[in-house]
């Protein structure tokens, strides 16, 4: 029976096998996937720290109506603390410096007026003053021990500024699944050769590969001719060294579409074949025992592209420990019609509106062999099942592989 794009998402999703985890130095974890809570190792920030250029005070003096307070010192950032001797004076401070103690408050120079007397610098508050002002407390931010990132996080720039400040040299992540990217057919040939009229360069499979380069993991590509005694002869020795094929065509119903039968005689345990969907129903999926799990995607170029960002993707993410992330939504921008009892995925074009909204603007589309298409569009726009007529302004789920 042909699974609704629901049923199949999920029978996928159910498949998840954890890649597992490996210690890499922090300066290399970026793109990777986190696998350990990463703590607070001190208050965040570890101390009062000041947050403008100018002179710390205790409050009580001014308050007093005291307004001209004799320099004692320069409090630096990164010097140890100082302490003011006499409270009635001030202190100079710089913008990040541990606060001083017996002060509580700082006035920026901006409201401040120096001058000297007697060999002495001195400064008159000319504004307004209020208790505290200035200060970036301790621990404000976050407390110690506090869990600044859990498992699961996609780690990014911001992260690794986070990784350092608590001093984490080496950071526990998911191992990249060991991926080979498989390409099927007698008409295609390498990229770098001249193809005779009949044939084709291998392209879906550069798609797929640049995307999983996205991703951080680099694929094995293998070309797989229509015969099926080669084919069961190239796939044997990869069961056991592999965790995912991704392959392209030779799944539907032509003559000489070998690899579902194939597939099975190796011992995949088909989980379901064909997807009420458009592109990509023929779309088959397995899993070995001991092995590898397969996703057999169909030979046009679009229908294998989106399969991999609705299908694929959210697998190897849940895999490596992230959990997949939910569809934006995007407004229609132009009354679409489509007949068939099928989801279809329509590549649109993404623009950013003043008022806040994403407008889905549809792309000249000439089916699913038109790999071309896909340069002018940013996303596949998911159009349910049961429906014809999808209203200008009507919002929809929008899958990006831009």
């Amino acid at each position: 029976m042909m699974l609704t794009v629901t049923e199949a998402y999920n029978a996928v999703l159910e498949t998840v096998r954890d890649t597992g985890t490996e210690m890499v130095p922090f300066e290399k974890a970026t793109g990777r996937i986190l696998r350990e809570p990463v703590l607070a190792d001190r208050p965040f920030p570890p101390f009062d720290r000041v947050m403008m250029d100018g002179i710390a005070i205790s409050y009580d003096s001014y308050a007093r109506g005291q307004r001209v307070f004799v320099v004692e010192d320069i409090q630096a950032a990164g010097a140890p603390q100082l302490q003011l001797s006499n409270t009635a004076n001030c202190l100079e401070v710089m913008t990040g410096a541990v606060l001083p103690d017996l002060t509580d408050t700082i006035v920026q120079y901006e409201h401040l007026e120096g001058t000297e007397h007697e060999g002495f610098k001195r400064f008159i508050i000319k504004h307004p003053v209020k208790k505290g002002q200035h200060i970036h407390k301790a621990g404000s931010d976050v407390r110690q021990d506090a869990v600044l990132m859990d498992s699961g996080v996609l780690l990014g720039p911001a992260e690794a500024g986070v990784l350092a400040t608590v001093g984490k040299t080496t950071v526990m992540v998911s191992l990249r699944p060991r991926v080979v990217v498989i390409a099927t057919g007698n008409e295609l040939v390498p990229v770098d050769a001249t193809p005779l009229p009949h044939q084709l360069r291998m392209s879906n499979v550069y798609s797929l590969s640049a995307s999983l380069e996205q991703m951080g993991i680099t694929a094995t590509v293998v070309h797989l001719e229509d015969n099926p005694t080669t084919m069961a002869e190239q796939l044997k020795p990869l069961i056991a060294h592999t965790d995912v094929w991704i392959s392209s065509g030779a799944v539907s119903a032509g003559k000489f579409d070998y690899l579902p039968e194939v597939l099975q005689q190796l011992g995949m345990q088909q989980v379901f074949h064909k997807v009420q969907q458009r592109p990509g129903k023929p779309f088959l999926f397995g899993t070995f025992h001991e092995g590898p799990v397969v996703f057999a995607l169909p030979g046009n170029p679009v229908s294998g592209f989106m399969c991999f960002y609705r299908y694929v993707q959210p697998w190897l993410l849940a895999a490596m420990g992230c959990v997949p992330a939910t569809p934006s939504y995007a407004v229609l921008s132009s009354k679409v019609i489509f007949e068939p009892n099928l989801e279809y995925y329509l590549p649109v074009k993404l623009h950013a509106q003043p008022h806040g909204k994403i407008m889905a603007v549809p792309q000249p589309y000439q089916g699913s062999g038109d790999l071309a298409s896909l340069l002018l569009a940013d996303a596949f726009m998911a159009l349910p099942q049961g429906e014809s007529v999808f209203k200008k302004g009507d919002s929809y789920p929008i899958w990006k592989f831009r």
